[in-house]
């Protein structure tokens, strides 16, 4: 089931999956870095599997004379022991 963080403990545990992406974060920071984007919009997604999440996806809404409405996916990355089972796939979908 693909959900969106909202709050300190479920962006905490996704740093784990996102740390294989974006290898110079730390948790706190990651927590606090994650909020300031929500409030300019920026929405934290995972894909949650048996023992958390497999998938995060950070991603944007933004709008513009050349596409309209969009989303802008920042970041996406898979859990190295869950990748080519179509985590990623989901999350685009």
């Amino acid at each position: 089931m693909i959900q969106i963080a909202v709050n300190p403990e479920e962006i905490r545990a996704c740093f784990a999956v996102m740390h294989q992406l974006r290898t110079h974060l730390e948790p706190d920071a990651f927590v606090e870095q994650v909020q300031r984007q929500q409030a300019h919009g920026y929405h934290l997604a995972f894909l949650l599997g048996a023992i958390g999440p497999v998938a995060v996806a950070g991603c944007r809404y933004g709008l513009n004379l050349a596409w309209g409405r969009f989303l802008y996916v920042d970041d996406l990355v898979t859990d190295s022991e869950h990748r080519g089972q179509g985590a990623g796939q989901k999350m685009l979908a």
